[in-house]
């Protein structure tokens, strides 16, 4: 892909280590739903980005300027391997013309697909789903940012910025690994998987703690 691998990377090399932040000192940025002011443009984007199909997890991206881009898990038949594709917008959806807001639908993204085995892919739509509703209350609405991220699981909808410490940024990491594994041959792609693995048990693990740290708080323990 043209941007979007470049663009992970860069943001992925600034994060620290999730287990170099305090628990108290990671503040998500996200919130249910859509931004006020962005469903239009965000759903136009996904439309396209989908390329008819109907995924079960998706991270969308809006940036403020550049192209709109997208990755995608689409399931497959019965128990066949689902389908991940990478995909970005030929030219800007969003653009003011003539002091009108224009979205830029009929253009051909640029898109890469690769088969994801289907018991991994089931396992990174669990642990994304359950990772943001223990991060994101359900009565917090997503607030308005300049060029928020979008991410969907199921009926799930969180927006905002991309977290940047603890269980999200694992999650940031797994997108890495998507990405490039979208550009990979068969055999590097095959070690992706592997590292999305350990990835995934990485972050069930995470997830444990913190139920783990809820019930001893809801007990009195310290």
């Amino acid at each position: 892909m043209r941007t979007v691998a470049a663009t992970l990377c860069v943001a992925l090399a600034a994060l620290a280590s999730p287990a170099a932040r305090a628990a108290d000192d990671c503040a998500i940025a996200l919130g249910r739903g859509w931004p006020p002011a962005t469903e239009n443009h965000g759903a136009a984007v996904e439309r396209l980005l989908d390329g008819g199909l109907t995924p079960a997890l998706r991270l969308t991206r809006l940036p403020a300027f550049a192209t709109e881009s997208g990755v995608l898990l689409i399931p497959g038949e019965g128990e066949g391997d689902w389908t991940l594709r990478v995909a970005e917008a030929d030219d800007r959806v969003s653009r003011w013309s003539g002091g009108r807001l224009e979205l830029r639908v009929d253009q051909t993204p640029d898109a890469e697909e690769v088969p994801m085995p289907a018991p991994l892919a089931r396992r990174l739509v669990d642990a994304w789903q359950r990772t943001f509703t223990a991060l994101v209350p359900a009565d917090r609405p997503a607030a308005f940012h300049e060029g928020p991220s979008s991410f969907a699981v199921g009926d799930l909808r969180v927006s905002g910025l991309e977290p940047e410490c603890g269980p999200g940024q694992l999650v940031m990491a797994q997108v890495e690994l998507l990405v490039e594994a979208s550009e990979d041959g068969d055999e590097r792609r095959a070690r992706r998987w592997a590292e999305l693995a350990a990835s995934i048990d990485e972050l069930e693990q995470t997830l444990a703690g913190l139920a783990g740290g809820d019930a001893g708080e809801a007990n009195g323990n310290d």
